[in-house]
């Protein structure tokens, strides 16, 4: 079925409630928040949202008719599945575990779907959780951007209990075009981090071959026609090539995030006693944006360090000059004051 099959078959009988399940989000920033929107044009009743920025919650409350929480216990009361979308272990960690007030709170019956990517161990450590208190978890990591989300088109990887898969189905396929069932929980996450993993390499490299191009004074459109051509082509080559080479770096996937999972596979093949070094130099170069205050573009502003004449650290050079001048200024003034001295002599 094609995407465009798909689309229509979910406009048919679109006045009618898809489930009489109740949704709620914790975490609704871009990825949560399309989410949320999508599920609510399909007429799920979507209600409750949460997040640590109340203002994003609020306006989404108010778009789709749901209560923006002020505690996580509120969320697991107003609904019976929960989609979680945070933006890493230690949040996640947060939600589900923090003293006085969490997702677990009066959880018995209740479905957690954690989409963010994360580590296998909190995945394991959330299911484990919700088990203990009579309640099921599945993994359902994202492999498609802000778009897709909203409009029902995203590839899901699934870790979890078939039986809990398979009685939520209908729901997953409504966010989703591709929906792959992976294993036990945990194993969705490990699936992801490659994913991730290979597509940061696949960023870098494209990066650093674009900006060599650059330096040898080739035209950029007959490289990326050449590229796509050859063994160089890559899905990355589609999706960021232009963003590279216009400096468009607008947010989809933030270069700190792509630290953060370079950096799961990285303690993934710490365990496995295997050696990646283009992971290693590809999480070091995502590193590097975080610190110099970069880490907020897109994974495209990678380019930012390797097309000549762009790295930040060159730009802000003039200002460290201006602000060095200004301290030198009295000994300037010093300086000239002793070269005019002996005019006022005479």
């Amino acid at each position: 079925m094609s995407k465009k099959d798909k689309k229509g078959k979910k406009g048919k009988g679109k006045n009618k409630r898809p489930s009489n399940k109740t949704i709620a989000f914790v975490g609704v920033g871009r990825m949560g928040y399309a989410m949320a929107q999508h599920l609510n044009d399909l007429k799920y009743k979507v209600t409750a949202v949460y997040d640590v920025n109340k203002e994003a919650a609020a306006k989404l409350a108010d778009e789709i008719g749901a209560t923006a929480c002020e505690k996580l216990a509120d969320v697991t009361a107003a609904a019976d599945v929960i989609f979680t979308v945070v933006t890493n272990d230690k949040a996640m960690d947060a939600i589900f575990f923090g003293k006085g007030d969490n997702l677990l709170t009066g959880a018995a019956g209740k479905l957690f779907i954690n989409c963010a990517t994360l580590s296998p161990e909190i995945q394991k450590k959330v299911a484990t959780g919700a088990k203990r208190r009579k309640a099921a978890a599945l993994e359902a990591c994202m492999a498609s951007s802000i778009s897709h989300a909203r409009t029902g088109q995203l590839y899901l990887m699934i870790g979890g209990d078939e039986d809990v898969f398979k009685a939520n189905k209908k729901l997953l396929e409504d966010l989703s075009v591709n929906l792959q069932l992976i294993g036990p929980i945990g194993k969705a996450a490990e699936v992801k981090a490659l994913v991730n993993m290979v597509m940061n390499i696949n960023t870098a490299g494209l990066a650093e071959g674009l900006g060599l191009a650059k330096a040898l004074n080739l035209d950029l459109g007959m490289i990326c026609k050449v590229f796509s051509q050859t063994g160089a082509n890559s899905r990355v080559l589609e999706t960021d090539s232009e963003d590279m080479i216009n400096r468009d770096h607008d947010c989809w996937f933030s270069a700190e995030h792509a630290a953060k999972d370079s950096g799961i596979a990285a303690e993934l093949a710490k365990k496995a006693k295997l050696d990646l070094p283009l992971n290693e130099v590809t999480k070091a170069q995502y590193d590097r944006m975080t610190r110099e205050g970069l880490g907020g573009l897109d994974k495209s502003g990678i380019a930012e360090l390797t097309f000549p004449g762009r790295h930040a650290a060159k730009k802000k050079a003039p200002a460290k000059k201006k602000a060095a001048a200004k301290k030198k200024a009295p000994a300037k003034k010093k300086a000239a004051a002793k070269k005019k001295a002996p005019a006022r002599k005479r």
